[in-house]
């Protein structure tokens, strides 16, 4: 460790400043989380697996004693093989760690599912650093939630309160206690930063963000309230630099019981299903659309034979409300879909060509493998058009790939309100302001109709997603 010296000139006015800043702190009536920690870190487990690696093949070396192949002693050099270079190398175990917390006094335990993912064996350890083999129960990877139980010595566990998130208030006061990197029962405390936060590839969870530092470890370890309550579990962080910056995201535990209660009846999870693909409405879309300011979840395109093909909705249609729920943000849209009961008849509030509309469907089950399209780049000659793109017509292989019955491939996109509006290459434009595209021909003539200085809207499919886009032609 490096010291440095300061003259008493320097000392002094860092002393005050000290001083000062412990005035203003008492002064601030902080909280004092002592009393939580003791009530509740019993509560709280230190979570390591271990993953037995593959034996390796070795590489056959070359023996420095191999006999010539004509020799009669040849066939020794088999013999040698088998005890000096034809060995495995011993598997090596694949250690992780994480935190978790007991939900039950006869030994069930919360964590992500993230953290025994893929474990041959699962120890718990508690508070007094008794340890304790694990049995997973069930594992979900779209909430992030693994639920796992032991078996208590004495019969029962210290358990968590579980509260509830809907009460969080921005702003509030939450702490965490986990295994940061090892430390067993590390405490940290921040505020709820924002509520609902959806994340990429976790569209099913409405994550509470906070400002409580969260470190690898950390993991599965509990978010608690200033009432001793559970309302979280801290899942992931946002970092360039694999370390704790500001952001951490927790599942809402509300969330994690109701995946809790079908790991313990059926050892997975189902979820509801509506068959859509959706976007965010922007500003120039919302205005495209007839719409005053944007909200709602804009349907890109609806999977045949699913709930939503089923009970009439379109591509075009923004979802503002589902089953009396308004849909402000389209990440609204997923995890109450998500939420809801199979089998459940709800009422979906759609705007169509700026008028409402209430369509009845029934929720269906979430597929493994959700259908999606291919998009394979045209090869026939390029047209061009006033927006700056090079189109062309798709081939009747590139149709059946792309599950599309029309629509043109942007072969090239050249400076021009296709490019600002972020069209690429390899896009298949499906319509434009709403006007199916059958071919580049007819393409070619919508865009000429297109008024200037108004907002215009074209449905691409980019790679396996569909996408509206807004653009302005110019004046």
């Amino acid at each position: 460790m490096m010291l440095r010296r300061f003259g008493r000139v320097a000392v002094l006015p860092v002393v005050w400043v000290v001083w000062s800043w412990s005035g203003v702190v008492a002064a601030a009536g902080l909280p004092d989380f002592s009393e939580l920690v003791v009530r509740n870190g019993p509560a709280v487990v230190n979570i390591s697996t271990e993953q037995r690696a593959e034996a390796e093949q070795a590489a056959l070396p070359k023996l420095p004693f191999e006999l010539p192949d004509g020799s009669d002693a040849a066939p020794l050099n088999e013999f040698f093989r088998r005890f000096f270079g034809d060995q495995p190398e011993p598997p090596l175990p694949d250690a992780s760690l994480g935190s978790g917390f007991i939900i039950s006094a006869d030994g069930y335990v919360l964590t992500n599912h993230h953290v025994v993912d893929g474990a041959d064996a699962i120890i718990v350890r508690l508070s007094d650093r008794s340890e304790l083999s694990a049995k997973l129960v069930g594992s979900d990877a779209r909430s992030d939630i693994a639920l796992l139980k032991v078996e208590a010595k004495n019969g029962r566990l210290p358990t968590v309160t579980i509260g509830d998130p809907r009460r969080l208030k921005v702003g509030e006061w939450v702490l965490a206690i986990g295994s940061p990197f090892g430390f067993d029962h590390s405490v940290t405390a921040g505020i709820v930063s924002a509520k609902g936060r959806a994340l990429p590839q976790d569209t099913y969870v409405p994550f509470i963000q906070t400002d409580v530092a969260i470190n690898p470890g950390n993991s599965g370890g509990p978010l608690f309230n200033m009432d001793g309550q559970v309302v979280g579990i801290n899942s992931q962080i946002y970092s360039r630099t694999g370390g704790f910056m500001g952001l951490s995201f927790a599942v809402p535990i509300d969330v994690a019981m109701e995946v809790v209660e079908q790991l313990k009846a059926h050892g997975s999870v189902t979820r509801g299903w509506l068959g859509v693909m959706i976007q965010d409405v922007t500003r120039d879309l919302a205005e495209s659309f007839g719409m005053s300011q944007p909200r709602g979840a804009l349907v890109a395109r609806v999977l045949p034979d699913g709930p939503a093909a089923k009970a009439g909705l379109q591509a075009g249609d923004v979802i503002v409300g589902f089953n009396g729920e308004d849909i402000v943000y389209s990440s609204d849209l997923p995890p109450r879909v998500g939420r809801t009961a199979v089998g459940r008849t709800v009422t979906v509030d759609v705007l169509r060509g700026g008028k409402p509309r209430a369509l009845r469907l029934t929720v269906a089950a979430l597929p493994d493998q959700p259908q999606a399209a291919a998009n394979t780049p045209a090869q026939a000659p390029p047209r061009a058009d006033r927006l700056g793109l090079l189109v062309a017509d798709l081939s009747a292989e590139q149709r059946d790939k792309a599950e599309v019955t029309g629509g043109v491939s942007v072969q090239r996109v050249e400076p021009g309100p296709a490019l600002e509006a972020g069209l690429q290459r390899g896009d298949i434009i499906l319509s434009v302001n709403s006007v199916e595209v059958k071919d580049a021909a007819q393409f070619e003539r919508l865009v000429g109709r297109l008024p200037a200085g108004k907002a215009a809207r074209l449905l691409v499919q980019r790679g396996e997603a569909p996408l509206w886009l807004a653009l302005r032609v110019p004046d």
